[in-house]
């Protein structure tokens, strides 16, 4: 069977699933290549269906739309949350953690999910039986990311077809883009974006800025440095929208791993840590009040302007990485701290 075929039966399912049983055991010691983690798939431009999206593993052609979606991204799973579309089940991410509920769900979405009875497949390592028992018509894989079932891509493909996401390289809203035309959802997710964009533009008019320009981080916990957001950054996007000035990171303190490696952050850490933070205001994100005495009792931040004044700010424990949800609390945060009834 092919990624362009779809199953329609469960005992069809059960054989597929028990004749590959062996083929699971030796596909789980592969590495994904490096063409399968370095492309990004394209949305063929075709009305109806069937309909086309182009992957790092070829092109997937979907015959209809998706009753019974399985994620084995956590992170996906809340853009296609956010979109309404049927998901049967999803991966999970380590339970009761600062950022997962007890089922191991984003807590920035976590209450939609159970209001839709949407259940954990598992948590952690992905597990190809608890996803075919789901009986999906479609599986989403993330192409890279701690949360990525790669390694399972050929076993799963006989399960149902698998359409291979990377995420880091896109914001939530060109997943949403992407992830709503191979789900027939195109509608919903123009009408998030829309809605989205409009509480942004909403946002920025409330807001009054503090002191410019500003340093947007997460904070490391053992004191030792952080990593910067660029503007290209989905977080420092967002911000520069809102109307912030990202303080630039001079070259002689940046980290030797951020040159010419990541363009989202720059990793600052060492004897000129203090040096990397150049803004006259702190955001810390993936970050809570506790964060924030942790920053300001740096002795080695002590002369930082932003820190010296008290202008340091917590941006929430789940902005590390943005999807509608956490986005969507981003803004309302900052609406309350800097909005015009805040100052």
């Amino acid at each position: 069977m092919t990624p362009t075929q779809m199953i329609s039966t469960p005992s069809r399912l059960t054989a597929l699933l028990l004749a590959g049983a062996l083929a699971l055991l030796a596909g789980c010691g592969r590495a994904p290549s490096s063409t399968a983690t370095a492309e990004a798939p394209q949305v063929a431009q075709v009305a109806g269906w069937p309909r086309s999206v182009v992957t790092s593993k070829g092109t997937l052609t979907l015959e209809r739309p998706p009753q019974r979606i399985v994620s084995t991204s956590v992170t996906l799973t809340g853009t296609l949350l956010a979109i309404d579309a049927p998901l049967a089940g999803s991966g999970a991410t380590q339970a009761n953690t600062t950022i997962a509920d007890a089922q191991g769900f984003f807590t920035q979405w976590s209450d939609v999910a159970r209001a839709r009875g949407l259940e954990p497949l598992y948590q952690g390592e992905p597990n190809a039986e608890a996803i075919a028992a789901a009986e999906p018509d479609l599986i989403v894989i993330a192409g890279t990311g701690g949360d990525s079932a790669l390694k399972l891509y050929e076993q799963l493909s006989q399960v149902a077809p698998v359409l291979v996401v990377n995420y880091d390289d896109k914001s939530w809203q060109e997943l949403a883009t992407l992830l709503g035309h191979a789900t027939g959802r195109e509608a919903e997710a123009k009408a998030l974006i829309a809605r989205f964009e409009a509480q942004v533009a909403a946002t920025r008019a409330r807001l009054r800025l503090p002191p410019q320009p500003t340093s947007a981080l997460v904070y490391y916990e053992d004191d030792s440095g952080a990593n910067v957001w660029t503007p290209e950054s989905a977080q420092g996007k967002l911000l520069t929208e809102l109307g912030f000035q990202l303080a630039a990171v001079p070259d002689s303190v940046r980290g030797d791993t951020s040159m010419g490696i990541r363009r989202d952050i720059v990793q600052i850490s060492g004897e000129r840590f203090a040096e990397g933070l150049q803004g006259r205001t702190l955001l810390l994100f993936s970050a809570d009040a506790r964060m924030v005495r942790q920053v300001k009792a740096n002795r080695f931040l002590a002369r930082n302007p932003a820190v010296a004044e008290g202008r340091v700010y917590a941006m929430g424990l789940d902005t590390f990485r943005l999807d509608y949800y956490s986005s969507s609390r981003l803004l309302d945060l900052l609406a309350k701290e800097f909005g015009a009834a805040a100052q």
